[in-house]
């Protein structure tokens, strides 16, 4: 059950309460500068802290891990024991590798999934405003919050909330259908440095099962 709610949390990130809108700032404009501070992320790297809260209000569970995005497509995830599983996209499929399953599975990276949070980390984000109607708020001189509600139905997500120190990604925080919550703080980020494309292999042993959705 843990580890479903990790790999669907990934796919949501694959990322509340609302952002406030700035007044005088449209939807389009609060998507346009989102889009330009993303766009600028060439690379992201962080370690990260997760932490999934219940409708409740309780906490339902705490990992840690790392990740690295290199546009165009290019995503890893990694988290640590004792929920040990890594997911990795090429920009045209996603695997997802439970070492204690012995499992693998390959998603196509569909219409859906590139909608979820982590693409815009390292995917396309000219167009955000088509799909998000996005807010925007200066909580200090160089601290602002971006929120983002999905214009589809059939979206991964509620609401999303991004917030920014100095241009920096610090922390995604999301809530889904259910209202459970899910927030990721990043630490010990790194913009924009060098990743080599070995970074985004996933390997793992022969003898593991494969199984195949819609590739």
């Amino acid at each position: 059950m843990a580890r479903q709610l990790l790999t669907s949390i990934l796919f949501v990130l694959l990322s509340v309460s609302s952002g406030i809108a700035t007044g005088q700032e449209s939807s389009q404009g609060a998507a346009e500068e989102l889009s330009s501070i993303l766009r600028s992320y060439e690379t992201y790297q962080a370690d990260f802290i997760q932490i999934v809260v219940g409708e409740n209000g309780s906490r339902v569970q705490e990992t840690r891990g790392s990740l690295k995005a290199k546009r165009p497509g290019l995503f890893y995830w990694e988290t640590d024991a004792p929920l040990s599983q890594f997911i990795v996209s090429d920009g045209e499929k996603v695997e997802v590798y439970d070492p204690d399953l012995e499992q693998v599975t390959i998603h196509k990276l569909d219409d859906r999934v590139q909608t979820t949070p982590a693409l815009l980390l390292s995917g396309e984000v000219d167009n955000l405003d088509e799909t998000y109607e996005v807010s925007h708020r200066m909580l200090a001189e160089a601290a602002q919050e971006f929120t983002l509600v999905p214009r589809g139905a059939d979206s991964l997500f509620v609401s999303l909330r991004l917030s920014f120190y100095q241009g920096e990604l610090q922390e995604m925080r999301m809530e889904d259908s259910l209202s459970q919550i899910s927030i990721l703080s990043f630490e010990n980020v790194a913009l924009n440095k060098a990743i080599d494309k070995n970074a985004f292999r996933l390997e793992y042993p022969e003898e593991v099962d494969v199984i195949r959705d819609g590739v």
